[in-house]
């Protein structure tokens, strides 16, 4: 397995990790204290580090693969899936905590499997598909959104406020929403702008 991949397979190693710190512990009611207690304090700082540096593989795997010339299939499976699987999860984990809306949340999950879907199609015909920059964009600003509500309750132990969720409205989160709304709308907007340019590869050949 060459660096590319392990840097791809490290992503998904290190996503059971982000939400270890992101949720407290509750098996049918039994909770340790000590450990919830730190969760509600540090978990989400130490969640934060550990998704920048899971975030920060994506972008030198792809980096190092393109440089060294070491695309390999495993990496065209192992890239992707890695991507969906660390968003998606952490997406999941803020749903649990009544932070995000599940509406937005099944938007994005339903977008990355339509384009997964997509690609497949493409892939079947022989073609390609380019990441276009829209998606890139998109990528982006839900790799921002999600880091920013992940520091959301360093910035309310910062001004000395609760970190209980759901957290209270106030400048803090309006701006998390509004960053967490503009990925859903890039996603939708990406999502639609892969599907109505790749028409073309549904036509069954006469």
């Amino acid at each position: 397995m060459n660096l590319p991949n392990k840097l791809s397979l490290l992503r998904i190693i290190l996503i059971p990790f982000t939400l270890l710190f992101m949720l407290p512990i509750n098996i049918y009611g039994w909770q340790p204290e000590g450990w919830n207690n730190f969760i509600s304090n540090y978990g989400m700082i130490v969640a934060a580090v550990i998704f920048i540096v899971a975030s920060l593989t994506d972008f030198f795997d792809g980096q190092i693969a393109r440089r060294q010339n070491l695309v390999t299939n495993l990496g065209k499976f192992l890239d992707p899936l890695a991507d969906k699987v660390l968003v998606i999860s952490v997406l999941l984990g803020f749903l649990a905590l009544g932070r995000v809306n599940a509406w937005c949340v099944m938007l994005i999950v339903f977008r990355d499997f339509m384009i997964s879907g997509i690609r497949l199609v493409a892939a079947a015909k022989g073609e390609v598909m380019a990441a276009k920059m829209i998606g890139k964009v998109k990528t982006f600003v839900q790799m921002v959104a999600i880091i920013y509500l992940l520091f959301e309750p360093l910035l309310f132990r910062i001004t000395g406020q609760t970190t209980v969720y759901p957290l209270p409205v106030c400048a803090i989160t309006v701006i998390g929403d509004v960053l967490f709304f503009l990925c859903v709308i890039l996603t939708v907007v990406s999502g639609l702008d892969y599907l109505f340019k790749n028409l073309d590869l549904f036509k069954e050949s006469k």
